[in-house]
């Protein structure tokens, strides 16, 4: 499984919302600017959320985007899903139940729904919220004299 520069980007954009989620709506091009996204590149990760009741938006100079929850609301492994469409290792397992004809008599079909399973629990379990607690426990290790 490799994550897409759309998965990637999709989630540093909501990583930039929790992060200033005190300053209302945010601009696409004040995301785009502190993240080093295309702006443009970030107009077509919008409509994803849009469509899934993960952002507000509003329109006119104030405009811009917001989270529609707390950002421990918010899992990595639903971000993912969402930009990615699947968090499946192998093609087969896209599809629940798998429709695969030789899925009855598949020796290593085990091994790629465990391996899903762990993807699935290990990217469910982490929140916004986590990385950027994680983010604030490094930085606050840098001191200076």
């Amino acid at each position: 499984m490799k994550i897409s520069t759309k998965g990637r980007y999709a989630l540093r954009m909501l990583l930039d919302l929790a992060e200033h989620e005190n300053c209302g709506y945010i601009a696409l091009k004040d995301i785009a600017q502190r993240q080093n996204i295309s702006k443009k590149y970030l107009e077509q990760i919008i409509p994803i959320f849009n469509r899934s009741d993960v952002l507000k938006a509003n329109r006119g100079s104030q405009g811009g985007y917001k989270l529609a929850r707390s950002p421990e609301k918010y899992t990595v492994g639903e971000i993912l899903r969402l930009t990615e469409g699947t968090l499946a290792p192998v093609a087969c397992l896209e599809n629940h139940p798998v429709e695969c004809v030789r899925c009855a008599q598949c020796a290593t079909l085990p091994v790629w729904q465990g391996l899903e399973s762990v993807i699935s629990e290990y990217l469910d379990g982490i929140t916004l919220r986590d990385i950027l607690d994680q983010q604030r426990e490094r930085s606050s290790g840098d001191y200076v004299i």
